[in-house]
């Protein structure tokens, strides 16, 4: 990092039991800052022919399994080795990863070869990504698992306009205080945020990030049509998620603080 001049692109490798959101944490900045590095986007590999025994393990309470916490914060998913095995056994290694991620783009290859037009330049973490985000977020639907505490993904739609400190009340109560729970009393625990919201005053629509407790609410580039009907999508990844119950606390949340203004 010393070395002078600009760099063109960093690439930065961890290890396999490595928290890539611990990682992304120390170069996500607010663009504000003006800072020189940006984070582009957290890739993962999956080999198809070892993969499935990795992201399926189930491992001791209150441990997380490092191989599905690695594709739940992903953009970007490479399924590697796909000559390995059988088109039978490549499903079920998709399966398993879209279960998990439900929002990830997945590319297979075979010996690591892959076109690096289609891994640099994500933009995953910048108000440039609203622009696909939102055809992405249509499709993406909540996931379920046979594992008590496998990580899923949910996503919900709620209409309408709402206040920016209402939308920061739901995430810092759902990232910080961790007071949401589900149906059997559990803490939902969520590794990864994304959506796209409509704020009150804004005539552009809002993508949300998040990563652990991190979070940022940053306007795209993408206006509202005068006569397009305004809703609030979020897709939310990590553990013991229930959609109803977090789609209640969301609306309980801003028609409170609706109420209370």
């Amino acid at each position: 990092m010393q070395r002078r001049g600009k760099f063109d692109y960093i690439l930065l490798e961890t290890t396999g039991l490595a928290d890539p959101g611990a990682v992304a944490s120390m170069f996500w900045v607010d663009s504000e800052l003006g800072s020189d590095i940006y984070l582009d986007g957290i890739l993962c590999v999956v080999d198809a022919k070892h993969g499935l025994q990795h992201l399926t393990e189930e491992k001791p309470e209150g441990l997380v399994n490092e191989a599905s916490r690695q594709v739940a914060l992903a953009d970007l998913i490479i399924i590697n080795k796909t000559d390995l095995v059988s088109e039978e056994e490549l499903n079920k290694v998709r399966t398993s990863v879209r279960s998990i991620n439900g929002l990830v783009k997945i590319l297979e290859t075979q010996r690591s070869r892959v076109d690096l037009s289609n891994v640099l330049d994500l933009h995953a973490f910048d108000s440039l990504s609203g622009i696909s985000l939102q055809k992405k977020l249509e499709h993406v639907k909540t996931t379920h698992t046979h594992l008590d505490k496998a990580i899923t993904t949910v996503t919900f739609e709620v209409p309408g306009n709402i206040k920016e400190e209402n939308l920061n009340l739901f995430i810092q109560n759902l990232l910080w205080e961790k007071n949401v729970k589900d149906k059997t009393g559990c803490t939902m625990d969520v590794i990864r945020l994304k959506g796209l919201v409509s704020i009150q005053g804004k005539s552009h629509q809002v993508i949300v990030q998040g990563v652990h407790e991190l979070y940022d609410l940053e306007e795209t580039k993408v206006a509202w049509k005068e006569d397009e009907k305004r809703t609030n999508r979020l897709v939310l990844i990590g553990r013991n998620l229930d959609k109803e119950t977090i789609k209640e606390v969301f609306i309980a949340t801003v028609r409170e603080k609706q109420r209370n203004s």
